[in-house]
């Protein structure tokens, strides 16, 4: 069994971000990341996480009618890193959303 993974936050502003979803998702998405940290990434699969573009992918939180995601990257040293968690409101996730992630991700790689 896979484990040592640790999930954190890039930064302040995506942990603001987590911080502003509603509860019972935000506990959802609380859940998958341990189970991320317990089992280790490669052992999650979809419904709980999902590749979206290139180096982001997405934890998937779903609570009642509310669905939020949090894109993330992977990084050396078994580390997800969360970029952008929004509350998510139309089928596709917005391109603007993977956009911003892609930004900051950039930023992390060479801040």
């Amino acid at each position: 069994m896979e484990t040592e993974w640790s999930v954190e936050f890039l930064n302040d502003t995506a942990e603001a971000e987590f911080d502003q979803l509603p509860t019972d998702t935000k506990a959802k998405n609380v859940r998958i990341s341990q189970l991320i940290e317990q089992v280790g990434l490669l052992s999650i699969k979809e419904p709980y996480v999902r590749h979206v573009h290139d180096k982001i992918w997405e934890i998937r939180a779903r609570a009642k009618e509310k669905l939020a995601r949090s894109l993330y990257t992977t990084v050396t040293g078994k580390r997800v890193v969360i970029l952008r968690t929004f509350v998510k409101k139309t089928r596709k996730t917005p391109k603007r959303e993977i956009e911003l992630a892609l930004q900051r991700m950039k930023e992390f790689d060479h801040g």
